[in-house]
């Protein structure tokens, strides 16, 4: 199987760069400069710490840690592999995380056993180019209002990753076991995203995958809160239509997408500042 038992410790990371889509770069985690922060900034930052600060100036609190961020909102599996897999081949980190496949599949019509075949395609194609690979599962969806219907295909696509990555030795982030972010309290206000404790539950358990200490237990439970009564629920469902839902439909007649016109927030890999 593939390592993700939460043990591997073979050598230091010192360079990271993640590639992907709104999860990675961080949507539903926004930061005080504007920008999203998300898991993989997180998961950054506890890299670092494991890291020495020798040769840190007053502005760098991480030594000399580096971290690149390509990912960009609303890419699919195939803009990915065009436009960020590039670019994560030249930087070379010794880290790179590989999250791609969501948007595809929760597309009509698309079959998982296609994306995985692409997946895989790219996986290979980072093997040697980069150090470790961690590759990413599905969230399970049975929770996910908006999203249930999808839980059959997200698990076969799930099944295959878990697959592509023992072929190929790759750390597995195991998001489906993750039971911490089937809350709802996990996800932001658009039942498509993670909130900032989502992100961060994700980011402790991809350190763990790594061997790393953290400082919280991702799967910790949440605090106790009272029932939701019918009106309430009501309340929500009808004010997420009409705030994500109708937006989301309109882009789509109009072939548009979230992520035009955005570029990626840290495109070279770079000192973690203050």
């Amino acid at each position: 199987m593939a390592d993700d038992s939460r043990s591997r410790r073979n050598g230091v990371i010192g360079s990271y760069a993640a590639i992907g889509d709104s999860f990675t770069e961080g949507v539903g985690d926004p930061g005080p400069d504007g920008m999203y922060v998300g898991w993989a900034d997180r998961l950054a930052v506890l890299l670092a710490d494991q890291l020495p600060v020798s040769g840190a100036t007053e502005d760098t609190v991480h030594g000399d840690f580096r971290y690149a961020n390509l990912a960009v909102r609303g890419r699919l599996l195939d803009q990915i592999v065009d436009e960020q897999i590039p670019r994560a081949k030249e930087l070379a980190p010794d880290l790179l995380t590989f999250c791609a496949g969501g948007n595809d599949i929760i597309r009509p019509g698309t079959d998982p056993d296609d994306v995985a075949e692409r997946f895989e395609r790219a996986v290979a194609d980072l093997s040697g180019a980069v150090g470790a690979v961690m590759v990413t599962t599905g969230f399970d969806t049975r929770g996910v209002p908006v999203l249930r219907h999808l839980r059959g295909k997200i698990a076969t696509y799930t099944a295959h990753v878990r697959a592509i990555a023992d072929r190929y030795d790759c750390p597995v982030l195991d998001l489906w076991s993750l039971k911490s972010v089937q809350d709802r309290r996990a996800w932001d206000g658009d039942r498509l995203h993670l909130s900032p404790e989502g992100h961060t539950r994700v980011a402790l358990r991809a350190a763990q995958v790594l061997g790393l200490d953290v400082p919280a237990d991702p799967d910790q439970p949440w605090p106790p809160q009272p029932p939701r009564g019918t009106l309430e629920v009501r309340r929500d469902d009808i004010h997420w239509a009409r705030e994500y839902l109708v937006p989301w439909i309109g882009r789509r007649l109009r072939g548009e997408s979230s992520g035009d016109h955005v570029e990626a927030k840290r495109p070279d890999l770079l000192p973690l500042k203050h």
